[in-house]
């Protein structure tokens, strides 16, 4: 694997917030990962019209609610080049991202859409899409530096939202946490380094959805939490 760039920009940043290892630029033509990189030329054969490439995040890069997703979709952000975007794992998510305030419409429809997110950024945790959605342990550590990359534009008192327990895990790999200590669990809460809070939820995929493991008032409450604990750390820092 040939290491991406680091932007060594947030070099201070992630030291002082305890993020492990040097943050990195995203790269649009990124093939560290030789599996990956082979399935995404296949799908690109296969549709030509597709984005079928690493998906950049989405969002204000200043924002303080990161939310961390697992990987891009087949149909939904490899094929729109958005996170969240184009299949059923976005209906849940930008319709209650609107209703916090979080977005300024309640569908992603295209990176063409207008849509704006509003003091939110949404990344995963693997930025390639995974043969049958399942990406190894090991192109999760590929990525985790972009991770690390995102996670330190997070301020004091920010959130990051964990979408699963993969996402979960590579936030905590990025800060050097054991998971064992910081054990993944829909509505948990946890301290991370530098006053920052992180937030678990179960993926909103259409399995959980439709199986009702997430239901719309599950999801809704995480936000609520979110939105509070955003409010309160504005508060303190006035």
């Amino acid at each position: 694997m040939v290491p991406p760039r680091k932007n060594s920009s947030t070099a201070a940043t992630i030291e002082a917030v305890g993020l492990v290892g040097g943050a990195r630029v995203f790269d649009p033509g990124c093939r560290r990962c030789d599996r990956l990189a082979v399935f995404l030329g296949e799908v690109s054969a296969r549709h030509p019209d597709y984005h079928a490439a690493p998906v950049p995040s989405f969002g204000d890069p200043e924002a303080r609610l990161l939310i961390v997703g697992l990987a891009p979709g087949m149909h939904g952000a490899n094929r729109t080049g958005r996170p969240f975007t184009g299949d059923h794992a976005g209906l849940l998510l930008y319709r209650t991202l609107h209703e916090f305030g979080f977005a300024t419409a309640p569908e992603s429809l295209s990176v063409d859409d207008g849509l704006r997110l509003q003091d939110c950024r949404i990344t995963n945790a693997v930025r390639c899409l995974p043969p049958a959605n399942k990406p190894l342990p090991a192109e999760v550590r590929a990525c985790n530096p972009f991770l690390v990359g995102e996670l330190a534009k997070v301020p004091r008192s920010g959130v990051v939202l964990a979408l699963g327990a993969i996402a979960h895990a590579a936030v905590l790999s990025a800060f050097g946490l054991k998971q064992t200590t910081y054990r993944f669990g829909h509505g948990r809460r946890h301290e991370l380094p530098g006053e920052r809070l992180l937030l678990d939820s179960f993926h909103c995929s259409r399995y959980n959805t439709q199986t009702r493991r997430l239901t719309a008032e599950m999801f809704r409450a995480v936000f609520a939490e979110a939105r509070a604990s955003l409010a309160v750390g504005s508060r303190v820092a006035e």
